[in-house]
């Protein structure tokens, strides 16, 4: 029997693991991304492991989330950043250089190797054929070190792609698609591999905004076979030398198979306040807006720039509408100004910023109270623009353009003829903006200013442990809704005792202060609790308050693993009715947390508050029962590396 594009790369990195789907495997790490927000962080706890020098044999800083640096706290995040990367190995890129995805795929991407990153859209590099995956930070701490980075093996995915694209239809419209269908916990335990005819019509950028926003699946990754598009990729990005082919068997048996018409669809829009919200753009249209965004890590090619430009020559932004352009790169930045595209935005009115990730985490450019605002994001999660109450609507390049010109939502239909797709004949192929290590050996300090802390240590379990319920929340609580995006928390992201202080805010905003007051306790929540970004700030801030378990009726994969990493119980509903029957202020106890937590044991709760006795379940595998019953991943890890060796080191 054949093998799939996965299981190819996969045997070529695998440590250690089953061969079933959900086991869990290790496999060694290529490369390694690190994000500004989370970078600090990770750098912090790989610092605490004692090691000298990066293990991973290529390991990138981005500094693209926090560019503006609204105090010197963010300023002495980057000086920080630069300083450790210079001093252990890795490489850093300055602020205002592009979007880590769409860098790290013009720069570094290879197809066939591993990437892991501390960002959730990693999977970005997938387009060409990249096991790319995303991580809470000590994970990729851990990888940095040279450790292992461990998971659950995926059940593998067939999506089989027909038909083109027609005219004013584009890859978001493919992903919103699927999002409509499946729902952003569709590819819980999966990855997507795509092919079929269609694959030969579809662009490298195409096929990065699919891989992309996959994320919002649920996606463990996405991965697009290595062919003739990709290697005119890698000739258009100077880098024809790291091209290779590579593609599943023809007889590779998979899981399922998904079929997707791409000829069938038409445009989209995902209204707020979930990107699984999709209709029609004929549903939504002639809602008025007050802003339109282009960019971020989904839609900031040279290729979704030059078509947002193309169809706003000669017109004018709508004079009731602001709309702001960021490109994913300095290096399709500069590509756009010189083929006369950026020009063609400022004449029509376009606000165009530097090549950052810009307004998608919630920094800068918030829309006002009461407005709607249309973007080309991946995430437009309640809150996540920096307004609490805002109405965020995600869609495509093309309609996003002829939106900014009507002042409403407009289909791109109705007016005319489309642009050509365009890509760039080159990019420049220098490296400037980022900064390569020092030399093993070469003096380097590390520069800490006041705000940056110390990576904190969760406590272990006894037998029993009981606590209130500090709050009960829904379904798809987002790690937006546990530590919020935006300038006002982000300052913080390397000051846990500062940041602790936003935990749930937004639902809650005496969650921290009542939390610390009662001395911890329980969250209950509901279906993908923890979806969305990999900041595993929304595990290290509730632990530091003393929440010792969620109980929840499903969690999302990365922030599961982050709960285990930093020592708080995800406990499953044996019988998710459970949910409907507590209530905050509900003191619980949960037992079997010695001899039981170890075997896997479903635990007894008993709520000492009504007398209801029910269970829960842990799915851990037996490496992440020993993690979280001493009370998280870094202590376990800080002990192996002084004991001479990273855990599970290959």
């Amino acid at each position: 029997m054949g093998k799939t594009l996965t299981d190819k790369i996969l045997e070529n990195h695998l440590a250690e693991g089953g061969p079933n789907p959900g086991d869990e495997i290790g496999i060694r790490v290529d490369q390694v991304l690190l994000q500004d927000p989370l970078g600090t962080m990770a750098f912090l706890q790989f610092e605490a492991m004692g090691l000298e020098r990066v293990r991973a044999p290529l390991v990138v800083q981005y500094a693209d989330h926090n560019t503006l640096q609204f105090d010197f706290r963010n300023t002495d995040d980057h000086r920080f950043l630069q300083t450790a990367c210079r001093r252990y190995g890795a490489h850093y890129m300055k602020p205002g250089n592009g979007i880590c995805h769409q860098v790290h795929l013009e720069h570094f991407a290879v197809p066939g190797q591993t990437l892991v990153g501390a960002d959730s859209h990693t999977p970005h590099c997938g387009a060409v054929a990249m096991l790319a995956m995303g991580a809470g930070g000590l994970d990729v701490a851990v990888a940095m070190g040279g450790g292992l980075y461990h998971f659950p093996r995926p059940r593998i995915v067939r999506v089989l792609l027909h038909g083109r694209l027609r005219p004013w239809v584009s890859a978001k419209d493919a992903i919103l698609e699927l999002l409509r269908r499946l729902t952003v916990k569709g590819g819980l335990g999966k990855v997507f591999e795509y092919g079929g005819p269609a694959l030969p019509h579809l662009t490298l950028p195409e096929r990065a905004t699919i891989a992309n926003m996959g994320t919002e699946l649920g996606l463990t990754t996405s991965l697009f076979p290595s062919d003739e598009v990709t290697r005119d990729f890698f000739t258009r990005m100077n880098r024809p030398g790291d091209w290779r082919p590579l593609a599943p068997d023809p007889d590779a048996a998979y899981a399922e198979t998904l079929e997707l018409d791409l000829g069938a669809l038409e445009p989209l829009v995902a209204c707020p306040s979930q990107p699984d919200n999709v209709v029609p753009v004929a549903a939504v249209a002639g809602t008025r807006i007050e802003q339109v965004m282009i960019g971020s890590c989904t839609n900031g090619s040279y290729t979704d720039l030059a078509t947002f430009a193309q169809i706003l020559k000669g017109r004018q932004v709508h004079p009731d509408v602001t709309c702001v352009a960021f490109a994913g790169s300095r290096q399709a930045l500069e590509a756009l100004t010189r083929d006369g595209h950026v020009a063609d935005l400022l004449e029509a009115g376009v606000i165009v910023s530097e090549a950052t990730c810009g307004s998608c985490p919630g920094f800068g450019h918030v829309p006002a109270s009461g407005s709607r605002s249309l973007r080309t994001f991946n995430r437009n999660f309640r809150g996540r623009s920096g307004l609490d109450d805002d109405q965020v609507y995600l869609c495509s390049p093309e309609v996003a353009a002829v939106s900014a010109v009507r002042g409403a939502i407009a289909d791109p239909r109705e007016f005319g003829a489309p642009p050509p797709l365009l890509q760039p004949a080159r990019l420049p192929g220098d490296r400037r903006g980022i900064v390569p290590p020092a030399r093993a050996g070469e003096p380097a300090d590390v520069i800490k200013g006041p705000n940056i802390g110390a990576a904190p240590l969760g406590r272990p379990f006894g037998e029993t442990e009981a606590g209130e319920v500090l709050l009960r929340v829904g379904d798809k609580i987002s790690t937006d809704d546990i530590i919020p995006a935006g300038p006002q928390a982000i300052r913080f992201r390397s000051n846990v005792p500062a940041l602790a202080a936003f935990v749930f805010s937004r639902h809650d905003p005496a969650f921290a202060a009542r939390a610390q007051a009662k001395g911890g306790g329980f969250v209950v929540g509901g279906e993908t609790y923890g979806q969305g970004s990999s900041r595993e700030h929304a595990a290290i801030c509730p632990m530091y308050l003393g929440v010792r378990g969620v109980l929840a009726k499903s969690f999302a994969r990365i922030h599961h693993a982050n709960l285990v990493n930093w020592g708080i119980l995800p406990l499953q509903f044996a019988d998710p009715a459970e949910y409907d029957h507590l209530a905050a202020g509900h003191v619980l106890e949960v037992g079997g947390l010695g001899a039981g937590l170890l075997n896997g044991d479903p635990l007894p709760v008993q709520n000492k508050t009504t007398g209801r006795r029910f269970q829960v379940r842990t799915t851990l595998t037996p490496r992440q029962r020993e993690l979280v019953k001493a009370g998280g991943a870094l202590a376990h890890t800080v002990a192996r590396a002084r004991d001479g060796g990273m855990p599970n080191d290959p």
